[in-house]
């Protein structure tokens, strides 16, 4: 099984403008055209079962709309392969009532984008945040390091985050982007070896129009220094071919054992997938 822990999509009506202003600000081409449809066509193609969808609540308005349509669409999600996290903005007040709801209705985790959210990631409301998810079993997946289409400051950095698992002893965090986008080497002295996920989205040279991916070597010794059993496949389509991404990490010199758990077999864990 092969499992897409990254992903994004926009409604229909908006997908096409919502990639033109993102694709212009980031000066990357997106794979696909955005949609749900145009996902789970790129999924067909490249062979990937099930696909994380993450939305990002850029403000506390949206939090409950964006929610009750991951409920609604995990329903089918056997069907689809497609699954949602939910989402949950630092300025709502409410935030323990809306993960709890979120984790009664077997929703595995919730989205946070410190750079759209414009908080940093070890500012009190994030804390309480992921606290509270991780008594209630919820998975955080965090935006970390950089962001290709967004100006500084960085919300997120290494040592933000050991403070936030050294206050909240959280096992739940998922870092996206192998932990930092173009911080790894902060990444390998402050994160690697400690009790939290990586993902792989948008962070390996399988995209030579990106420069300052991570190589094969890099990548290697990040997965076996951090445990291949705490790294998570992602792409960040439509941001990266998910077909290109999945043959890149085929083509390193982990072992098959490595490239199973990471392909597919964590994230099944992660979302009770028992196929």
């Amino acid at each position: 099984m092969i499992i897409d822990i990254h992903t994004h999509t926009f409604p229909d009506k908006i997908a096409k403008k919502a990639l033109e202003k993102l694709a212009a600000a980031s000066k990357v081409t997106p794979a696909t055209l955005g949609t749900q449809e145009d996902l789970r066509r790129s999924m067909r193609e490249a062979g990937i079962d099930y696909s994380v969808v993450l939305p990002v609540a850029t403000s506390p308005k949206q939090v409950e709309s964006i929610n009750r349509l991951a409920v609604e669409t995990n329903l089918t999600s056997k069907e689809t392969g497609i699954i949602y996290f939910g989402a949950l903005h630092p300025d709502c007040e409410n935030y323990r009532q809306v993960l709890l709801d979120l984790a009664q209705e077997g929703v595995s985790g919730i989205k946070l984008h410190p750079d759209y959210q414009l908080v940093f990631f070890n500012d009190i409301r994030m804390k309480r945040i992921v606290e509270a998810a991780t008594e209630l079993g919820l998975y955080v997946m965090v935006h970390a390091g950089e962001d290709v289409g967004l100006p500084e400051p960085i919300h997120c950095t290494p040592p933000m985050v050991e403070e936030v698992l050294r206050e909240t002893e959280s096992d739940r965090l998922i870092l996206a982007h192998m932990g930092g986008w173009r911080l790894w080497d902060q990444v390998e002295e402050h994160l690697v070896g400690r009790k939290l996920y990586l993902d792989t989205a948008f962070s390996t040279d399988c995209m030579p129009e990106v420069e300052g991916m991570l190589d094969r070597e890099a990548f290697c010794r990040m997965v076996r220094n951090h445990g291949a059993d705490r790294i998570l496949f992602g792409t960040d389509s439509p941001w990266s071919q998910q077909a290109a991404a999945k043959d890149w990490i085929l083509s390193t010199d982990l072992t098959r054992e490595e490239k199973d758990v990471i392909l597919g077999e964590n994230a099944a864990k992660i979302l009770n997938i028992y196929d």
